[in-house]
């Protein structure tokens, strides 16, 4: 097992890599638990997972919402929860991403923990303290930052995901390496069809260098004033592409790091072979890198972005892979990049 702890503002978390789902119990406070997971992964590992009073929501981005908020507040209330309830968070993203909000502000606050069980919610949602739900159909607008007492990450839970969600996951680790270590991408270019197929020694390296990637930015800059906007490459293009398409995150962050590299050039940041390196990985991954969408669709939702300042947001584009820099783009440009797309 690996241990990393993140050190930060609302707290410190313990993120713990190579635990089995059968060892939770021991992680668990004294206090009464409950917990918050879907119907999937009470059909996979109802028996491996704590016998604990269970809110289960439903499947899909369509349930991080505040109707779901309003379900696990009700159950909360009927469970008798107070202020010395642990809350234990089991499932993927959007899991992780409900009942971390959900906890933060009931009862102003209840401390939580999380056991994520989907590649892209191991290596980015569960770790770093944001947690939130979408509002009509924009992502993350209405949130918290509160760090989970701990994230437990079980590897062999992957052999049960859906092959297009664990591709999806790809994404994120992608997005790490391309934005702070080009030795990872390369490690990546080196192992991907490992990767692919799910080589416990080679899934054990990409969720450690992931998470220790965010784990360092976390700590310096939680709130995201600064640093931790790096995180966000891809994600500007990738929350309008999930609204107006419905693919899943991952594939639209794939599709969202090819358009940032590409504007990336154009704005003379990034050498023109860079992206083509950043295509082909994508690609031998089993990740989308291009979209039939309307373009200047896509900007006007951009426009509903969290990162907008005026006429202007504040895009993660790279100067080479391995490095990011934060950019404000004016919305006039992404209009003028969006017709040369056509």
């Amino acid at each position: 097992m690996k241990t990393i702890e993140i050190k930060a503002e609302t707290g410190v978390s313990t993120i713990i890599i190579g635990e089995s789902i059968h060892n939770l119990r021991k992680y668990l406070p004294a206090a009464k638990s409950i917990m918050i997971t879907d119907d999937n992964i009470l059909k996979h590992y109802k028996q491996s997972l704590p016998p604990l009073p269970v809110i289960s929501i439903g499947l899909g981005e369509k349930h991080k919402t505040l109707e779901t908020l309003s379900l696990i507040f009700e159950k909360l209330i009927e469970y008798e929860a107070d202020r010395s309830t642990f809350i234990l968070a089991v499932g993927g993203g959007i899991v992780c991403d409900v009942a971390g909000f959900a906890a933060s502000v009931f009862m102003r606050g209840l401390r939580f923990g999380f056991v994520p069980t989907t590649l892209l919610s191991q290596v980015d949602a569960s770790v770093g303290g944001k947690n939130g739900v979408n509002f009509k159909g924009y992502k993350n607008m209405i949130g918290v930052f509160s760090q989970p007492d701990f994230v437990i990450i079980d590897t062999s839970v992957l052999a049960t995901l859906d092959k297009r969600e664990f591709r999806s996951g790809f994404a994120e680790i992608v997005k790490a390496a391309a934005i702070k270590d080009n030795l990872l991408f390369a490690y990546l270019e080196d192992q991907a069809e490992e990767a692919l197929r799910n080589d416990r020694a080679v899934m054990e390296k990409l969720i450690l260098d992931s998470v220790q990637i965010k784990s360092l930015v976390v700590e310096t800059d939680e709130k995201e004033k600064g640093e931790r906007k790096k995180l966000n490459f891809g994600h500007t293009f990738a929350h309008a592409l999930e609204k107006n398409t419905g693919i899943l995150h991952g594939e639209a962050v794939s599709i969202g790091m090819v358009l940032a590299a590409n504007l990336s050039v154009r704005q003379g940041l990034l050498p023109s072979s860079e992206p083509d390196r950043l295509v082909r990985l994508l690609g031998r991954l089993g990740l989308p890198v291009n979209t039939k969408t309307d373009y200047h669709a896509l900007v006007a939702s951009m426009k509903k972005d969290k990162k907008r300042e005026g006429d202007f947001v504040h895009m993660v584009l790279l100067n080479r892979i391995g490095n990011a820099i934060i950019e404000k783009i004016s919305y006039s440009q992404l209009e003028t990049f969006a017709y040369d797309l056509r």
